[in-house]
């Protein structure tokens, strides 16, 4: 699938003994999490790529938390998918794709329904189920920076 590029942002997410983590944009301006939604509006799929242990899970849980989930977020490997209840009575999807090895295992879960649903979708190993993705897909990649902190790009 070719990623469209129409814009990239890039913040640094750094760790804060209070809140678990800090979102700074571009001008190191502490942000919420949930402006990289904003800045993607009317986008509801989002792929997060990232070397295991970057934090992609983390980050979900954040945002998550951020949006008016009461749900436990944590990762849903073996589940697969995970559905959160987020303030305005909306679902959010939280998909782990690691252990799939082909797309018809997406298939025969319904990954199509969910991506498809409307509702916020936040994929991590997105590139197992690459070809069934919106074409409108956000894809954020976090990276693990010397210093310990992250750094987010977006894709969209």
């Amino acid at each position: 699938m070719q990623r469209r590029e129409i814009m990239i942002c890039t913040y640094t997410i750094k760790k804060d003994p209070n809140t678990g983590i800090v979102l700074l944009n571009e001008q190191n301006e502490q942000v919420i999490v949930t402006d990289i939604l904003n800045k993607c509006k009317g986008k509801h799929v989002f792929a997060f790529e990232g070397k295991m242990g970057a934090g992609k899970t983390t980050f979900i849980k954040h945002l998550c938390e951020t949006m008016g989930t009461k749900d436990v977020v944590n990762s849903p490997t073996f589940a697969i998918v995970n559905v959160y209840e987020v303030a305005d009575s909306k679902e959010v999807y939280h998909f782990d794709c690691y252990r799939i090895k082909d797309i018809r295992e997406a298939m025969d879960f319904g990954a199509e329904e969910y991506l498809y649903s409307g509702n916020y979708c936040f994929i991590e190993w997105a590139e197992m189920i690459e070809p069934i993705l919106p074409e409108d897909t956000v894809w954020v990649t976090i990276e693990v920076q010397e210093n310990g902190n992250r750094s987010l790009t977006i894709h969209f």
